[in-house]
């Protein structure tokens, strides 16, 4: 989970939960800035990365694209936007998965669990 600000990466985690799918059971780990979550992203072997679009000085459309550019085994991505209206600049980044806030718990549970199949599927 990635956000500058700790209350949305509670609210991501619980809107995630530790089983966003009764077969799926996950771990978080947390960055509050971009040189963390790229050390993450160094350290451990992450299966999905979740990206607040709205953090400040480095927004995770912005991380999202800047990873997927500089690994070619990158993990995918979710980022969760303000606006709907944001999503084509997340496409753009080569995001694979918005959610928009505020989480909606069913909605973002489905969201991480397609992604998180997908990617052990590959």
């Amino acid at each position: 989970l990635y956000s500058d600000d700790s209350q949305v990466r509670d609210r991501m985690r619980l809107a995630i939960g530790p089983r966003p799918a009764a077969d799926l059971q996950v771990e978080f780990v947390e960055a509050s800035d971009y040189a963390e979550c790229v050390r993450l992203v160094d350290d451990y072997e992450i299966d999905l990365m979740v990206l607040d679009g709205e953090a400040t000085p480095g927004g995770g459309i912005g991380i999202a694209r800047q990873i997927k550019d500089d690994r070619v085994d990158a993990p995918p991505t979710c980022v969760v936007i303000a606006r709907a209206a944001d999503r084509w600049l997340a496409a753009y980044a080569q995001v694979d998965g918005t959610l928009l806030h505020p989480l909606d718990p069913v909605t973002t549970g489905q969201t991480v669990a397609g992604l998180l199949r997908s990617h052990a599927a590959a």
